[in-house]
């Protein structure tokens, strides 16, 4: 039997295991006969002795796990503890997943980057039972919160350094998980500052994974993955799940927001598919990809954020495919770039859309919807399905949706309406069924009359219009005479800064929308380093559009806007992502 047939039969039987879910999926690929000698997980530091960017095989990795867990049982964490997991690796955030998850705790885990006093705070809302963290993060909370040395209440504060020194055999049974059990905390990206703390369980978290990675073919580019999503997010989970599931290989980034450091890797790991952020991409355009070894990539697949098209091309020019030929397959240039739209909340991307060289839709298409999301466009005010053409709020109903927020039942229920969840974005569907994300709720901004500037679809058309631009932010701002925006523009290292683009992003602008063009005021080059981000890399705009009216000397008029953008939406704190 061959290793491709033996990786068929497994995943077969785990298809038809209804016990599979996200919690356990460790334990059912032995369980089901996975050699031990197959595809584990690769990290980019070093785990147990075993260095960076080496794999570690399946049973290695079982082993190192193992450990983990009974160093945690011996310390009576089990069923039902949430452990707030706060560490700077990918390995620290995966392995304490998986070995928190094997005794049927809860581990919450956290970004590296959320800075100490927040990272404080929302440790004390988790009402947790213990902190794991490691030597940098501790000082980090040390620094910022004085409260770390009574334990912010908790029971204890964990070492990640010394949770590798348990005794494997030591390890107690796998904890039996119901669909319903949590199996993790993980959070928005926190662009307004506090993360929101989203419930995922054993059954939400590995509904995408069943349909479309079990009961379908295995998708060409994901034989040997590269990961650059955050580790402690909804999506790094199921990236993992996917990959074991597979039997694919698995090589975790700890800086996905490092461009320089994703390219390297590539070219030392050779993947045929990366996985990533729309800030990840971002940072990938800075490259010139032509000068770098990435051939061996054939697909780069996009959660959360949908991705700019600019960045895209830029993607599905590089690597290279295997296309059929009457003698046999050839390798060629170019590759494909899967885009969906998703969010910690929904629980898998419920839209997708494949990019490659020849295709033209673009235009902020996040494509049809997958079999098990139901999708509907609201109307913000009364709550009907809004028809064709029309932008609407968008509702979800699917199977991958989280139960809600952790210890906030108010936010659970008010960002649900008529049976739907409200993801916070706006949309329009085009006849042939194609979705199209203009903006974020929280981000759009009403002009009067019905009109409204749409922040997302503005920065693409000026993206597309702009080709030495890199990225780009609208802040928009209500004065006296109405509202007035300012575009923020980063450019290609190449590019002119003094040229002058006032009219190209107009013409942008008014593309869209005549009522958008008639409100810039003002087109400024900034540096990267002026750019205000959350934990994931992705543009705070709520405190851009703050800054920036404050160096304007409208700081008043800035607050005022705030709130009007805040009244806009109940469905506000939707969907975070």
């Amino acid at each position: 039997m061959t290793a491709s047939t033996a990786a068929s039969g497994i995943r077969a039987a785990l298809a038809a295991d209804p016990a599979l879910g996200a919690g356990n999926v460790l334990h059912k690929l032995f369980e089901h006969g996975a050699p031990p000698d197959g595809p584990g997980m690769a990290f980019d530091t070093e785990v147990d002795g075993h260095p960076a960017f080496t794999d570690l095989t399946l049973g290695e990795l079982y082993t190192v796990v193992a450990a983990r867990a009974a160093w945690f049982a011996a310390r009576g964490v089990g069923p039902r503890d949430p452990v707030a997991v706060y560490v700077t690796s990918a390995a620290d955030a995966m392995l304490h997943f998986m070995a928190l998850a094997w005794l049927g705790a809860i581990p919450a885990l956290m970004n590296p980057n959320i800075p100490g006093d927040v990272a404080a705070e929302y440790i004390r809302r988790l009402r947790a039972v213990g902190l794991l963290t490691d030597g940098t993060r501790r000082q980090r909370l040390a620094e910022a919160d004085r409260g770390l040395e009574l334990g912010f209440g908790l029971e204890a504060v964990f070492d990640a350094a010394e949770t590798g020194t348990g005794d494997p055999a030591a390890a107690p049974a796998p904890y039996r998980h119901h669909d319903e059990d949590p199996i993790a905390i993980t959070h928005s990206s926190g662009t307004t500052r506090m993360p929101t703390a989203v419930t995922q369980t054993h059954g939400n978290l590995f509904v995408g994974t069943r349909v479309l990675r079990l009961n379908k073919p295995r998708a060409r580019g994901t034989e040997r993955i590269l990961n650059a999503l955050p580790a402690p997010h909804a999506a790094g989970i199921m990236s993992l799940n996917h990959a074991l599931c597979n039997r694919a290989d698995l090589l975790y980034l700890s800086r996905p927001d490092d461009g320089e450091a994703v390219v390297s890797a590539i070219e030392r790991w050779r993947p045929s598919g990366v996985f990533g952020f729309a800030v990840t991409w971002a940072e990938l355009a800075r490259i010139d990809l032509g000068k770098r070894a990435v051939d061996s990539v054939s697909l780069w697949f996009n959660t959360g954020d949908c991705a700019h098209e600019p960045h895209i091309r830029h993607l599905v020019a590089a690597g290279s495919h295997d296309r059929p030929t009457a003698s046999g397959a050839r390798r060629v240039p170019g590759s494909m770039f899967v885009d969906g739209l998703g969010s910690s909340e929904m629980g898998h991307s419920a839209f997708h859309i494949t990019h490659a060289p020849g295709t033209e839709r673009y235009g902020r298409c996040v494509g049809r919807t997958h079999d098990f999301a139901e999708i509907k466009l609201l109307d913000p005010e009364t709550g009907e399905e809004v028809p064709v053409g029309e932008v609407g709020l968008c509702g979800m109903k699917s199977a991958t949706l989280s139960p809600g927020y952790w210890n906030d039942s108010l936010a659970t229920h008010r960002n649900r309406r008529n049976g739907y969840y409200l993801t916070g974005d706006l949309l329009y569907r085009d006849e042939e069924g194609y979705y199209y994300h203009v903006d974020r709720m929280v981000d759009a901004v009403p002009l009067g009359g019905g009109k409204w500037l749409y922040t997302a679809m503005s920065e693409e058309r000026i993206l597309k219009a702009c080709p030495d631009v890199l990225d780009c932010t609208v802040v928009a701002m209500p004065t006296g005479a109405g509202v007035v925006s300012d575009v923020l523009l980063t450019l290609h290292p190449w590019a002119d800064a003094a040229a002058d683009r006032t009219e190209a992003v107009r013409a942008a602008l008014a593309e869209f929308s005549e009522a958008a063009a008639a409100t810039l005021r003002e087109v400024v080059v900034i540096g990267p380093e002026r750019l205000i981000v959350g934990p994931t890399g992705k543009v705070r705009k709520f405190l851009m559009r703050q800054r920036h009216a404050a160096e304007a000397g409208a700081g008043a008029e800035a607050g005022a806007g705030a709130e009007v953008s805040q009244a806009a939406s109940s469905a506000q704190e939707s969907g975070t992502r």
